[in-house]
């Protein structure tokens, strides 16, 4: 039973920013967002769903956080993707999630990983990346982290028919692109993100909702 207190996301926010007086780690934000439940009717505005392909919900964004909602129909699924370095956590709040962890095994460009301010200028061709785990990310459970360490993962809602997710993701410092990786033909790109919503807002519908699935 999951009896962590609850909190509205303006709260939790509001907690989050705290963490920017001091050396943001990893584990203490982990710490805190494994300790309280956010309310379903707090993030009721940052809610929305798109048959086509999952939605990337602005709640929150300054200089060091970023929070949004992300809201997985039945069967989507994220492509393989870097976090361009940054720290991440996301807060399973309903359905199940499936996450597939990767490692980088090797490219053809490797010095693209040698530029200052982002992880890799990706555009390798001969990319490798190989499975080191896959775990099951439900609702009330454990807050999963990605690192400088764990970068490379793919994210997808388990329910292949009807049940809906939603997950609550902090990077810090914000994400505006990443590498992605096409599996079949092992070759990897920077991709450039953008959001379905701003602050309970629909976006432009000429705005990419997310990373385009990529099998």
């Amino acid at each position: 039973m999951n009896n962590r207190p609850l909190m509205g996301i303006d709260s939790f926010i509001d907690r989050l920013r705290s963490f920017e007086a001091g050396i943001i780690t990893r584990d203490s934000v982990l710490d805190f967002c494994s300790s309280v439940q956010i309310t379903d009717s707090s993030l009721s505005p940052y809610t929305h769903f798109d048959d086509k392909f999952y939605t990337r919900n602005l709640i929150f964004r300054d200089d060091i956080f970023e929070v949004m909602t992300i809201c997985w129909q039945p069967g989507q699924k994220t492509a393989v993707h870097t976090h361009n370095g940054q720290l991440c956590w996301m807060i399973p709040q309903s359905g199940n999630l499936g996450v597939v962890d990767y490692k980088w095994m090797g490219c053809d460009h490797p010095e693209n990983q040698n530029v200052v301010g982002i992880d890799c200028l990706a555009g390798s061709e001969h990319t490798k990346v190989e499975v080191v785990r896959e775990v099951e990310a439900c609702a009330g459970g454990p807050v999963l982290t990605a690192d400088k360490l764990q970068t490379i993962h793919r994210l997808y809602n388990l329910s292949e028919k009807s049940e809906r997710a939603v997950s609550i993701h902090i990077y810090s410092r914000p994400i505006d692109s990443c590498v992605a990786f096409d599996m079949e033909k092992r070759l990897c790109y920077r991709r450039q993100l953008a959001y379905f919503s701003k602050y309970g807002e629909i976006a432009p519908k000429d705005e990419p909702a997310g990373l385009r699935v990529i099998q």
